[in-house]
């Protein structure tokens, strides 16, 4: 991605009652100094989410809902954590370092917030604003996930997150599962663990509009044809589950 934040499409004019985001759209580390083990990292799941931009773009065309991406990588700075976490800039992956992230300043930390934080969140809510003022909406979050982590396997084709009484997200998850899909609500993460900071930030900034965060299998994603082939059961299930 050539942008730190990319928007696709416009919430005046489109006409679904969509929007999408994607945090971890990108593995781009916009000139930050690499070490190779870096780098293994930064392609691999921890450095963004493989897939789930493609799905995005689908989704917009599909649909007919806009879009912003995170056009950065989450070892840069991670959009969907809030500033306090410990993993907002991650010093280490499951015990192997990131070198770029290692006796950041107080300045340093602040001038990536500055960059690649506060523009995303910025235009992710004046995006979902601008839609709303238009009309009901959902603000749908597009992620995906590992097959298995720390070997234990995680089955779901889908993970469908949410913060409310789940009602939407278990509407979902049985849209899919009526395509043939293996849906879970709050599945491999839960929405109420925090792993949906930056929807429901957008959310309330926006007035309190619906969300709900989409995880999808990684491996259902390596290829272009796996991409579509996600993306339009999900242009299918979302309909369902309109406001």
């Amino acid at each position: 991605m050539s942008e730190v934040v990319v928007q696709i499409g416009d919430p005046q004019r489109a006409a679904g009652p969509f929007v999408f985001t994607c945090e971890h759209a990108s593995n781009a580390l916009w000139g930050t100094p690499a070490t190779p083990d870096d780098l293994a990292l930064v392609n691999d799941h921890w450095g963004w989410d493989p897939g789930a931009a493609g799905v995005c773009r689908i989704l917009v065309q599909a649909l007919d809902g806009p879009a912003v991406l995170a056009g950065f990588s989450r070892l840069l700075i991670d959009p969907n954590r809030p500033l306090s976490s410990d993993t907002l800039i991650r010093p280490d992956c499951d015990g192997l370092p990131v070198s770029f992230n290692q006796g950041l300043s107080d300045g340093a930390r602040q001038a990536r917030i500055d960059r690649f934080y506060r523009p995303y969140h910025a235009r992710a809510i004046a995006v979902l604003q601008a839609r709303r003022a238009r009309g009901p909406v959902l603000l749908v979050g597009i992620h995906s996930f590992t097959p298995s982590l720390r070997g234990e396997a995680r089955p779901m084709d889908f993970g469908v997150l949410c913060t409310d009484d789940g009602a939407r997200a278990a509407a979902l998850c049985q849209a899919l599962a009526a395509d043939g899909w293996r849906a879970q609500v709050n599945a491999p993460y839960s929405g109420h663990d925090g792993f949906m900071h930056a929807g429901d930030t957008h959310a309330a900034a926006a007035g309190d509009v619906p969300v709900l965060m989409i995880e999808i299998r990684q491996d259902h994603l390596r290829e272009g044809a796996g991409v579509a082939r996600m993306a339009q059961a999900l242009a299918r299930a979302l309909p369902a589950v309109a406001p």
